[in-house]
């Protein structure tokens, strides 16, 4: 089964700065939940994102147990959107499309995500039971993040 999860999340920021945060892979530290332990392993020397660009890294998602990670970037629309994807890792499809949407008051930042669990029947039943809550929590401990890091005085919802 392939779920769907979206949120997005107004910012007080230009669409040049929003691009420039979330391009570069060295931020997502900033933004992932301390207790998952993410560290890049790539040597990221670019600033600049491409399609085709693999970044590794290691998070310990559940019960600290770390795992490999690697994701290719897609798709690169500067500075609009861009898209990843999971190519190995503990999803069997991870697809990841971040925009950004300009708006009056800042920039409206979305994530699409597309993903299933490997294991049939029992990656089902590890979705029901703690997977969907764990993807929901890394989104809304990223919103705190980013209301942290861009002064944004309370949580905004759209």
């Amino acid at each position: 089964m392939i779920y769907k999860y979206h949120t997005e999340h107004l910012l007080p920021v230009t669409l040049e700065q929003a691009w420039e945060f979330f391009s570069s892979a060295k931020n997502l530290a900033l933004i992932t939940p301390p207790e998952m332990e993410f560290k890049i392993l790539t040597q990221l020397e670019d600033k600049e994102i491409y399609e085709g660009l693999m970044i590794d890294y290691t998070v310990k998602p559940i019960l600290g147990i770390p795992l490999h990670w690697q994701t290719e970037i897609t798709k690169v629309n500067k500075p609009n959107s861009f898209s990843d994807k999971q190519v190995k890792g503990p999803y069997k499809i991870w697809d990841h499309t971040h925009t950004f949407i300009q708006k009056e008051n800042g920039i409206l930042m979305q994530d699409d995500i597309k993903y299933q669990l490997p294991l049939g029947i029992l990656g089902q039943l590890a979705h029901a039971l703690f997977v969907e809550k764990k993807v929901r929590e890394i989104f809304q401990y990223r919103e705190k993040a980013l209301n942290n890091i861009f002064g944004v005085k309370e949580l905004n919802k759209l």
